[in-house]
């Protein structure tokens, strides 16, 4: 593992499969980047996100359908680790707090079966594949991670990923999959791309295809090597402490969520990672 994953599994402490999204997205580039939500740049077979304005202290996603976004921005992947942002959309807005992207989007499998997925954000996050929900990951709280499994067919999917900001300044969204072979890695949609010939697809069409879910996910925990965390304290109050410092430094909490009159999304007890020692020095 490289000094720069490293330090950020150093940071996130017990928290380990938070940690192991966090070391992945790091460990993907071999020089330094600079993590972004998207470009203004259509990217050919990306996800599209419609950006949108929130009111203050909204605590949930919104209902997209009854609001006009401001801008559209385009990426290949969400990998944005747990930091301090105050960046803007460059040419689109300077707002860094109280706004949501609507990411959506098709991908291709070329080999069928059981797929694994990791959302890890923020504030609040969703996964719907083919218009079902397979991961909530909503509500205001701190770096939080919420995993699931899904049967995939062969051929194209649809695709749909959105997520919200609430105060300032701390955030992350991170989506990850291991296929049928167990590998996880940061999502990516120049990785599932269809043939460039139609002709040579040899599998149905969109509206054909479903996704039943399946939340096992004891074969996703056991790839993530993550340990449990602990159950949270009666008395936990949620994090405030938003000061700038230097990326993700002060950004990583035990996630506790302000979700108003929404019910808490959570990891059922079957579903939680199996406890496994940290990785050693």
């Amino acid at each position: 593992m490289n000094a720069r994953a490293w330090n950020c599994v150093r940071r996130a402490g017990r928290f380990a499969l938070l940690a192991a999204l966090c070391a992945l997205g790091a460990g993907l580039a071999q020089v330094p980047e600079t993590p972004s939500f998207g470009t203004t740049v259509v990217v050919p077979g990306g996800l599209r996100g419609d950006i949108y304005f929130l009111p203050k202290d909204t605590t949930v996603l919104p209902d997209f359908d009854g609001l006009d976004p401001v801008g559209t921005i385009w990426a290949s992947r969400l990998n944005v680790p747990p930091r301090h942002w105050a960046e803007g959309f460059p040419g689109v807005t300077e707002r860094f707090e109280w706004f949501a992207i609507n990411y959506t989007g098709r991908f291709w499998i070329e080999q069928p079966g059981r797929y694994s997925f990791a959302l890890l954000s923020d504030d609040g996050s969703k996964l719907y594949i083919d218009d079902n929900l397979i991961i909530d990951n909503d509500c205001q709280h701190p770096p939080d991670t919420r995993i699931a499994a899904v049967t995939l067919a062969g051929g194209l999917h649809r695709i749909r990923v959105p997520f919200f900001q609430g105060p300032r300044d701390c955030l992350a969204l991170v989506l990850a999959v291991a296929g049928p072979e167990g590998d996880w890695r940061v999502f990516n949609t120049e990785e599932f791309k269809p043939p460039a010939d139609p002709e040579k697809w040899k599998y149905s069409a969109p509206d054909a295809l479903a996704v039943p879910p399946d939340q096992s996910a004891n074969r996703t925990a056991r790839a993530m090597e993550a340990v449990k965390p602990p159950k949270r304290k009666r008395d936990a109050k949620p994090q405030s402490d938003r000061r700038a410092q230097a990326p993700a430094e002060g950004c990583l909490a035990y996630p506790v969520r302000m979700c108003g009159s929404t019910p808490m999304p959570h990891l059922r007890e079957e579903d939680a990672p199996p406890p496994q020692q940290a990785p050693g020095p």
